[in-house]
């Protein structure tokens, strides 16, 4: 496999232009998990660390907090603008359809716009319902990101998640003037690198984000990648985060796996990427497909 070298160094400021001319941080801070209550103070924390990437979800419970923490720090920080910090949130599986979606919409505008007065990108957070329910949703998006003066939220880029070849080709299939995802945010990792995928992605001039790049954990204890640590004296999370990078994409981190500010801080500033060639070599694993989301089931292969 091919090892392209995109962002040279990871910052705070290092950010990607996407297919519809906005530019998204590469350093994302995620908050799945974070109970609602902790989430506005673990936002203030991540931001003040450097993250200017705030990703959430309606499935998280959270968004409404997540908003929140985005306004707090901007209020206690006046040399940062709101153009200055992307947030995402999405839409979940029961919501999907044109109608629901339409809901879903009015409905995330109703908790996060008392604090930010628009979202940058609006993510389908799974393919899993059915092919009309994807479509209507599709639309849906479509409509409001056409329309910034809809008068019920205004939505900078959509995109999609965990979306396999086939989900994306019913959306560029669609009649009229098809919108292109922005983005694909998948799970990716060395032991799950999509590469037929991201080469597809690619070709479509899609851009590519990567959730759970520490693996939940599961590969930390990996003997090759401990061995790597040892030879190179660097820090397996470092290895894993700086292999994403290299690899092109806008990656998230969750609090889980970068709780203390010494950890958010590395995340957000990884500064100069590069790995040795045998680094490289060890974590080259195009053939392996190893999911440790979504229950062991891959949603890029749900086939209804």
């Amino acid at each position: 496999m091919t090892i392209q070298t995109f962002a040279k160094q990871v910052t705070r400021t290092t950010r990607y232009k996407l297919n519809n001319g906005q530019y998204i941080p590469v350093a994302g801070f995620g908050v799945y998990l974070v109970p609602a209550a902790e989430t506005a103070s673990v936002v203030y924390e991540a931001l003040t660390q450097g993250y200017r990437h705030i990703d959430s979800a309606t499935m998280y419970g959270n968004q409404r907090e997540a908003a929140q923490g985005i306004a707090q720090f901007l209020n206690d920080h006046k040399t940062v603008s709101r153009r200055d910090i992307w947030f995402t949130t999405k839409i979940r599986d029961e919501d999907q359809g044109y109608d629901e979606t339409k809901q879903a919409l009015a409905q995330i505008a109703k908790e996060v716009k008392p604090f930010i007065e628009y979202v940058d990108l609006v993510l389908v957070h799974s393919p899993m319902t059915s092919k009309e329910k994807r479509i209507g949703t599709w639309k849906a998006l479509t409509e409001i990101y056409h329309h910034p003066n809809n008068g019920v939220l205004q939505v900078h880029t959509i995109g999609v998640s965990n979306y396999g070849k086939k989900h994306i080709e019913e959306i560029l299939a669609m009649d009229g003037a098809v919108v292109t995802p922005a983005i694909n945010q998948l799970e990716l990792h060395p032991w799950l690198p999509r590469v037929g995928l991201r080469e597809y992605l690619t070709k479509k001039g899609i851009a590519i984000e990567a959730y759970s790049p520490l693996t939940r954990g599961r590969h930390l204890d990996d003997p090759e990648l401990m061995e790597l640590e040892l030879k190179f004296g660097i820090p397996k999370t470092e290895i894993l985060l700086k292999w994403l990078y290299l690899q092109g994409f806008v990656v998230l981190v969750l609090p889980e796996s970068h709780g203390t500010s010494d950890e958010l801080q590395e995340g957000a500033n990884l500064g100069k990427i590069d790995l040795d060639p045998e680094i490289l070599d060890v974590l080259d694993k195009p053939k392996s497909h190893q999911v440790f989301t979504w229950g062991g089931k891959d949603p890029t292969e749900y086939e209804g």
